[in-house]
């Protein structure tokens, strides 16, 4: 079987999941990811030097 991801099989990848649902469960998980995708959001708009201050027109 291949790796999917940095060396880790399906096996590995669903055992990891099992884990994080066990330790966070199942209404929490759904903030952590809107967390996790605002930080990534935020991330590359830093990388692409988009800010929000940029958007508002000048005084």
């Amino acid at each position: 079987m291949t790796p999917l991801f940095m060396g880790l099989g399906l096996p590995e990848i669903i055992f990891i999941a099992l884990v994080v649902l066990l330790l966070f469960g199942g209404k929490k998980i759904p903030e952590l990811m809107k967390g996790l995708g605002k930080g990534v959001r935020s991330f590359k708009d830093g990388m692409n030097g988009t800010d929000d201050s940029k958007n508002e027109p000048e005084k």
